[in-house]
């Protein structure tokens, strides 16, 4: 992440993202076998050995290479043919506000307390001298005599699919292919974001 200043002045944390352009791989419409509209779009490279023969013929349509990720958007409204690039600046402004989709950072096997907020004991009375992070009781008496199914327990945290909503585009710099959205976006340094309008 990084900061920038805005026109009153105020210091806003943002996330710089590095958005290279996407191929056309397939065009979807109502008309055709699909059935309904969408626009498929495909991102990075990846070796021939890597990829299934079934991809390869695909991405051979589109006369490309084979490549690391491919997304559907449907009811997009960009206008594109297949095999054609979409560029950072034919489908953002500035000021706009968009979704980031990615995997949040896995952090293992978590207690309650980081896991889901638990307060704990904190204030230690009764007796308590080793009990500060402990969930507490989890279940009920000889009815129904046993733990309700989605109980809030300690457990693996992260490696989630997450969106976050209405962040905004602060600044394009479409000769380097970067964005700069304001906030936050789920998932390490390196990984990859899924940005939708």
């Amino acid at each position: 992440m990084t900061s920038v200043f805005s026109e009153t002045g105020v210091n806003v944390a943002c996330t710089v993202i590095e958005a290279q352009p996407n191929i056309v791989t397939q065009v979807k419409s109502v008309d055709g076998v699909d059935g309904y509209d969408a626009l498929q779009l495909s991102y990075g490279s990846a070796k021939e050995k890597n990829t299934s023969k079934a991809l390869m013929g695909h991405f051979a349509k589109a006369n490309t290479g084979s490549k690391r990720k491919t997304v559907e958007f449907r009811d997009s409204t960009i206008e594109a043919e297949l095999g054609s690039e979409v560029k950072l600046e034919d489908v953002f402004q500035e000021g706009d506000y968009v979704s980031a989709v990615g995997i949040s950072k896995g952090k293992g096997f978590q207690g309650v307390v980081k896991r889901h907020g638990f307060r704990g004991v904190g204030d230690a009375t009764h007796g308590q001298h080793n009990r500060g992070r402990a969930p507490g009781s989890i279940g009920a008496a000889s009815y129904p005599a046993k733990v309700v199914k989605g109980m809030k327990m300690a457990g693996r945290t992260g490696g989630k699919r997450v969106k976050i909503t209405n962040l905004e585009v602060v600044k394009l710099f479409p000769e380097k292919h970067l964005i700069v959205i304001k906030g936050a976006v789920p998932g390490h340094k390196g990984s990859l974001i899924l940005i939708e309008k």
